[in-house]
């Protein structure tokens, strides 16, 4: 078993109560719990099935360089990627709103 972190935004409420079921949310929105992994995968499945049109990262705990992996799901300004073998984070720019 292995501690993870999910914090979702702008998900329907169904899907947080399933994240409920096997994880505390601590604050509106971040879930902690520890659990295998194959309920860590249940639970990502879950998220990809209900999530609608909002925003999903899952941190776990792992044997790496860093101690942890992640994953995210939807829109968001921040998107994993590989660096030499670290999971870092890329921050894509603001887009304008009155851009030509």
């Amino acid at each position: 078993m292995a501690m993870i972190m999910v914090v979702t935004e702008n998900v329907p409420p169904r899907l947080r109560g399933r994240l409920a079921v096997w994880l505390l949310e601590v604050r509106a929105g971040v879930y902690v719990g520890s659990v295998s992994k194959r309920v860590r995968e249940m639970i990502w499945q879950h998220c990809e099935t209900f999530m609608e049109d909002g925003n999903i990262v899952m941190a776990w705990q792992t044997n790496t360089e860093s101690g942890f992996d992640f994953q995210t799901l939807g829109e968001n300004r921040r998107m994993p990627i590989d660096y030499d073998g670290l999971r870092l984070v890329e921050f894509f720019p603001v887009e304008e709103e009155n851009s030509p």
